[in-house]
């Protein structure tokens, strides 16, 4: 197993991996192991990937949970799951009804085994909650001139110990313009966010938008996600932590497949 799984949490702490991209994660003082958007695909060509290596060896990661975001490839990959199922047969899987759909339709995972959410639900997961919010409103942005969304978009805000652990998935470039999208979140009090986001790309806040994001959110602390896997969809964290720098939360960058301890 991997070290992450073994390790001691004290009581009223949590612990979180990140791979690289947007997965995830979560260890608890009860021990329960949850994953957020877990994706490694093995065949991983240079002109794609930065790294040669996947990210995870699914053996070693036996969850008992599985968190997903909505169903773009790196956020929904049933050749992960498939592995990951392999290794944890009685895994549940919950998600938005598209990865829902998706997983049934092209992994070995039980329907039984599958939970859909909606944002504004809860849901209880061992020792765990988790409350489902919006990443994207389903009616897109007509005055920004953003189309809906192709599928849900859903974020999480995981309790996990004392803490409350944000995982945005990919959010709308106008997220924090959009009340509707941050007073849920806001009201949670996130103690961390794990945040999408890309300094040109459009698609997710750009660096002063994510800065906006945190901020309306009420976020304890900012963690930049969604890099450090895509040639072509990769960013700089120090030049995104710099951005905070003008009243920003405080920043905490993660270096690639290892984890940060947030105490008790």
């Amino acid at each position: 197993m991997h070290p992450f799984t073994q390790r001691s949490v004290p009581d009223g702490a949590a612990t979180v991996h990140w791979f690289e991209q947007s997965s995830f994660a979560i260890r608890d003082a009860a021990g329960t192991l949850t994953l957020v958007d877990p994706y490694s695909p093995h065949d991983r060509p240079a002109d794609r990937f930065i790294h040669a290596e996947p990210p995870m060896d699914e053996a070693e990661w036996p969850a008992d949970f599985v968190l997903l975001t909505h169903a773009h490839g790196d956020h929904t990959d049933p050749e992960t799951l498939a592995r990951l199922h392999a290794a944890a047969p009685a895994a549940r899987y919950l998600g938005p009804q598209e990865s829902i759909d998706q997983i049934v339709a092209e992994t070995p995972i039980a329907p039984a085994q599958c939970t859909a959410v909606a944002a504004g639900g809860q849901v209880r997961i061992g020792a765990m909650t988790v409350h489902a919010v919006y990443a994207k409103p389903p009616a897109g942005d007509p005055d920004a001139g953003i189309a809906p969304p192709d599928t849900t978009h859903l974020g999480f805000v995981v309790e996990a110990g004392r803490h409350r652990l944000y995982f945005t998935g990919d959010p709308i470039n106008t997220f924090a313009e959009h009340e509707s999208l941050t007073a849920p979140v806001a009201a949670l009090r996130p103690t961390a966010a794990f945040l999408t986001n890309h300094p040109t790309e459009g698609e997710f806040p750009y660096f002063d938008g994510c800065v906006r994001m945190a901020q309306r959110c009420r976020v304890g602390i900012a963690c930049p996600a969604h890099y450090a896997c895509f040639v072509a969809r990769d960013y700089d964290p120090a030049a995104w932590a710099a951005a905070f720098s003008a009243g920003g939360p405080p920043t905490r960058v993660i270096p690639r497949n290892s984890h940060v301890v947030f105490e008790a």
